[in-house]
């Protein structure tokens, strides 16, 4: 058994659950760029003890994104069998939501500093093969139109994303518009 092999010890894995989450706050409020020693400061712990978990500040922020887009997949496959004809559009406001409170996942989605298949190629392809799945349904149903692609719809989420962050509220009156320009004739 190797050393990576072995459970962590419980203050050890209680330190890295902090670190996580403390790692998720700050990237979702501050970006990719805050120091690990910020990081450390705000968790309580050195920043050795990130580096023992995570050997650079890419690693834990790919650690995170990861999470964060396995949340985004898990939320998507549910709004999509609720309904395929709608899912894409709540699939599509959830995440310019998600800009206004999550930068981090923000810069990943945008390719800021970070970029999705070269970091996290598995996670990346399933979040667009759902994509792709998710605008299937929609253009069978009728809701979508049929010349929209999964690059439309990454552009969107990026776009809608930067707008619900540094516009507010006030980007949410651009959703019906969207929604508009999607729709078919």
């Amino acid at each position: 058994m190797t050393e990576n092999d072995r459970p962590l010890r419980a203050d050890a894995a209680r330190n890295r659950a902090r670190v996580l989450r403390v790692a998720y706050e700050t990237f979702a409020e501050e970006g990719a760029g805050v120091p690990i020693d910020e990081i450390a400061r705000r968790a309580g712990v050195g920043a050795g003890t990130i580096y023992r978990h995570f050997p650079t500040k890419e690693a834990l922020f790919q650690a995170i994104v990861a999470d964060r887009l396995r949340q985004v997949v898990e939320r998507a496959r549910d709004q999509a069998a609720t309904d395929p004809g709608e899912g894409l559009y709540a699939f599509l406001f959830h995440l310019a939501e998600q800009g206004a409170t999550d930068l981090g996942l923000t810069e990943a989605f945008a390719g800021s500093g970070f970029d999705l298949a070269t970091s996290l190629p598995e996670a990346e392809r399933e979040f667009t093969t759902l994509m792709a799945d998710m605008l299937a349904r929609g253009q069978r149903a009728g809701t979508v139109r049929p010349d929209v692609d999964v690059d439309d719809v990454k552009t969107l989420i990026v776009g809608l994303q930067a707008m619900r962050r540094f516009r507010g509220e006030q980007a949410e009156r651009l959703y019906p518009l969207i929604r508009a320009g999607l729709t078919p004739r």
